[in-house]
């Protein structure tokens, strides 16, 4: 391309760096929440990180779902995002859509139960998390649907 091999090897791993961030970006736009569903994952941030922090303390829950928590805590706390944060919304909307999408496979993997029993917040704030994973809390006993 350039003629020297050093340049183009250079240049080829430049795109394909971009095209991985591309296609990330591309995921976390097709995995994030609808509607007003993203404002309530932002809102619901701090009480958020805390269920994070003490589920990934859980020995009770599965080598891979702590594995994973404490990777999703890493990426939090590493100061370079996907999306940088001085781009209005999307800076923060992106570390909210990763935070979802790792809740979500854990509540799939760990229950919904688990989630529950670290949840730092109210009970609305935990009905919201519920919305945000995709599932919802189950009936309080002896209700029933008219």
């Amino acid at each position: 391309m350039t003629g020297s091999q050093g340049w183009d090897l250079l240049i080829g791993i430049a795109a394909a760096l971009l095209a991985t961030w591309l296609l990330l970006i591309a995921a976390l736009a097709v995995a994030r929440p609808r509607g007003g569903l993203l404002r309530e994952a932002l809102r619901l941030l701090p009480d958020t990180l805390r269920l994070v922090r003490r589920l990934a303390a859980d020995p009770g829950l599965p080598r891979g779902v702590r594995v994973r928590l404490a990777l999703l805590l890493a990426y939090l706390a590493f100061p370079i995002d996907l999306v940088p944060d001085v781009i209005p919304v999307l800076g923060y909307a992106d570390d909210a859509i990763i935070v979802t999408v790792v809740l979500r496979s854990v509540v799939r993997r760990a229950g919904l139960d688990a989630v529950r029993r670290h949840w730092p917040g109210t009970d609305d704030g935990f009905g919201a998390l519920a919305r945000l994973t995709g599932l919802t809390p189950p009936a309080p006993h002896g209700s029933t649907a008219e």
